[in-house]
């Protein structure tokens, strides 16, 4: 045989052997129910499940079986989820997280047959929020002061990646300082936001932009987040073909939230509002709170009054009327009173809510670090 003969039958045996590779790989679950080759089909997941899951996160996994076989995950002697494998052995399960917290162990269980998989951890996702930050301004060194405003502030671009390195995810924009330095600083401010890696809510290039959430996935649960202002100086307001904040409107906020419902489990808005150095909330954000609480928000945060208002708390939702200052010069009466709001969410909304108490020296604020570990451990058990 020359070597060109011997190639081809080497390509030809190379090629019968891959065949014959997987018809036997294909014959266990080809197999009629009850022949013996049956039970040697694989039971297994393609990938691990996640080491953790909120409570109620839907997660979708896939694995192989028998042949038409009756595959479930169970968990302390209940079924957390179950399907039929195809002709192939193929299945797909549809597991919905337990409604409370803990460490599951888990089995695949077909028939008399059981895989034992690594544990499920079961916590809330933990939402951190601070009040009013430097970002109260132009992140640019474009731009020029707006005429006959009292106040103008701005910050170097470099500043940001600071706040992304300290674990922060989503600023707003929506405020009384953000085109401070006019409209060419604040698309810098949003360009250097995304270079940082902040996801940025509440402004954008055209009203559509700043009306759209920022939408993150955390232990299986998809959170949507929305900013809005009440504090709207002249030409801050964003438009059609106009770069702005987004107006603080109860019909926006309501189709906003709902619309954004349809993308996530729980949606948290942000909103710029309230009275200077008041206490207590006024009539206007009773009814943007009220606006987005009834189109399904779970979570309304706020500031702008430099001092803290009341947190309160509705079944599985809850409104910080005011965080006050985080880091921010703080010289009245009751601005240097901060702190960071925790809270443990689920898929179905707010299972906790803290305000781990912080007082600002200078510009920082110092937070009840044995306090906040407290928190932590508690929503992390």
């Amino acid at each position: 045989m020359d070597g060109d003969a011997r190639r081809r039958a080497a390509a030809g045996a190379g090629f019968v052997l891959a065949l014959a590779g997987a018809v036997a790989a294909l014959w266990p679950a080809l197999a009629p129910a009850g022949s013996p080759q049956r039970a040697t089909a694989p039971l297994r997941l393609d990938a691990p499940l996640p080491q953790w899951l909120a409570p109620g996160a839907r997660v979708q996994v896939s694995g192989w079986a028998g042949a038409g076989a009756r595959v479930q995950l169970r968990s302390r002697g209940a079924v957390l989820a179950r399907a039929r494998a195809g002709r192939l052995g193929r299945f797909t399960l549809q597991l919905r997280a337990p409604a409370r917290r803990g460490r599951y162990q888990l089995v695949l269980a077909e028939g008399g047959r059981r895989a034992t998989l690594p544990p499920l951890v079961v916590r809330p996702v933990v939402l951190a929020a601070g009040g009013d930050v430097n970002l109260e301004c132009a992140v640019s060194n474009r731009g020029t002061p707006v005429p006959g405003k009292q106040y103008v502030f701005r910050g170097a671009p470099g500043s940001l990646a600071g706040v992304a390195r300290s674990g922060v995810d989503v600023v707003s924009v929506a405020n009384n300082h953000s085109l401070d330095y006019g409209t060419e600083a604040f698309l810098d401010t949003l360009a250097h936001a995304r270079r940082a890696g902040l996801g940025t809510v509440g402004g954008g290039a055209d009203l559509a932009a700043a009306r759209k959430p920022v939408i993150l996935a955390r232990g299986g649960v998809r959170f949507a987040v929305l900013g809005y202002s009440d504090v709207r100086p002249l030409g801050f307001d964003a438009a059609a073909g106009k770069p702005g904040t987004a107006r603080a409107e109860p019909a926006w906020i309501a189709e906003d939230v709902a619309s954004a419902r349809r993308r996530a489990e729980v949606v948290v808005v942000y909103f710029h509002w309230g009275t200077e150095l008041a206490t207590t909330p006024d009539a206007r954000q009773h009814a943007f709170a009220e606006a987005a609480l009834r189109a399904g928000a779970s979570v309304v945060l706020g500031a702008h009054p430099h001092v803290l208002q009341p947190l309160e708390r509705r079944r599985r939702k809850v409104v910080a009327w005011s965080l006050g200052n985080f880091v921010f010069g703080a010289a009245s009466p009751g601005t240097t009173a901060s702190g960071v709001l925790l809270v443990g969410l689920a898929a179905d909304g707010v299972r906790s809510a803290e305000l781990v108490p912080a007082r600002i020296e200078g510009f920082r604020p110092v937070v009840d670090r044995a306090r906040a570990s407290r928190v932590l451990r508690r929503l992390a058990a």
